[in-house]
């Protein structure tokens, strides 16, 4: 079983400095922003990743 994926950096400032916040499950704070903030994953999309650059072939 694998673990859980953690953030690199904040989403709001960009620095490293974070850790898991009390708040629950994928809720983590900066410590260089003071910031908190939840990651959640919603699911795949149903049709997929699709390119926009395929159509065009100049």
């Amino acid at each position: 079983m694998s673990e859980r994926a953690a953030p690199f950096y904040c989403p709001y400032c960009g620095d490293e400095d974070l850790r898991p916040s009390e708040q629950g499950h994928g809720a983590w704070e900066c410590a260089a922003c003071n910031r908190a903030f939840q990651l959640k994953f919603l699911g795949l999309l149903a049709r997929g990743l699709q390119r926009g650059d395929e159509g065009d072939k100049t």
